[in-house]
């Protein structure tokens, strides 16, 4: 009987032991074509960075060898954005998309000129803040998600509701009265400003207008949230006011899937469409 059992346990601990191996083979292989796809969407022309890559299912090369995959997400980062003043700095967001079940002729590799026959596509184009700041010249803009009441403000992620399209609050200083904002060595948002300059929240409403990204300023914000107070003269809310709103130039998405929606991400504002079935190649994200 003990022999029995000692045969069972060695038998046990070899089925794990094998079991183990195979999964971190599948692993490495799994890593191995995540670096694949990232460095052949790299090849994108507006791609500046290798893009972080993540190949859903498993096992990995179950899904290699049949050439058909669960899907995928991809996000790069650093992409240049038009329409910035060069004197602001480079406008950079990130671009990500979200691939549904994709096949592929050849599952062993990725390249760039590989052509990924896919259910969907769910893609975004996020800017944050500062990128913000810099299409609207207001230096010191912050972004938040106020969330619903009972509920914790949306500042991140973390903190209750993601994202909503409309009483999004905006934060940032800006001159009394309200300039345009163009001199670089001496915007209001700086503390060495001379002038007259108020910092203000106010709420704005965001959507996509003949496909770029609307930023509309609908009323000074008062809370619940954080946020600042301040007085402004009925003569300069309006103007005030404008200083906050904008219609950016259009922003580039991945494979071009045209924006159907924006909206505010916790501390970021992003555009996000969706595709039904198509045929994309990495190189041309």
């Amino acid at each position: 009987m003990p022999r029995i059992r000692k045969v069972l346990v060695i038998g046990v601990v070899a089925a794990l032991a094998a079991a183990g191996v195979a999964v971190g083979v599948d692993v490495g292989a799994a890593v191995h074509g995540e670096h694949q796809l990232s460095r052949a969407i790299a090849q994108s022309p507006r791609v500046t960075f290798d893009p972080e890559v993540t190949i859903a299912g498993f096992p990995f090369t179950a899904q290699s060898s049949a050439g058909h995959f669960a899907g995928a997400t991809i996000a790069a980062r650093g992409v240049e954005l038009p329409g910035c003043e060069s004197a602001r700095g480079v406008c950079r967001g990130e671009l990500g998309a979200a691939l549904g079940p994709f096949d592929i002729a050849d599952g062993s590799g990725f390249s760039a000129s590989d052509v990924l026959h896919t259910s969907s596509i769910s893609a975004y184009t996020r800017l944050d803040a500062v990128t913000l700041a810099r299409y609207l010249r207001i230096v010191d803009l912050t972004v938040s998600t106020p969330g619903p009441d009972g509920k914790a403000g949306a500042g991140g992620p973390q903190d209750g509701t993601v994202s909503r399209t409309g009483g999004v609050v905006f934060t940032g200083t800006v001159a009394l009265p309200p300039g345009d904002g163009l001199d670089p060595a001496d915007p209001p948002s700086a503390s060495a400003y001379a002038g007259a300059k108020v910092r203000v929240s106010v709420s704005v409403d965001l959507a996509v207008v003949h496909g770029a990204l609307d930023i509309r300023a609908t009323g000074f914000y008062t809370g619940p949230e954080r946020h600042v107070d301040a007085e402004i003269a009925p003569d300069l809310r309006t103007a005030v006011l404008d200083r906050f709103s904008m219609t950016l130039p259009r922003l580039p998405m991945a494979w071009d899937v045209p924006a159907e929606r924006a909206e505010s991400f916790g501390g970021d504002v992003q555009l996000v469409g969706d595709s039904g079935p198509a045929a994309v190649r990495p190189d041309r994200f």
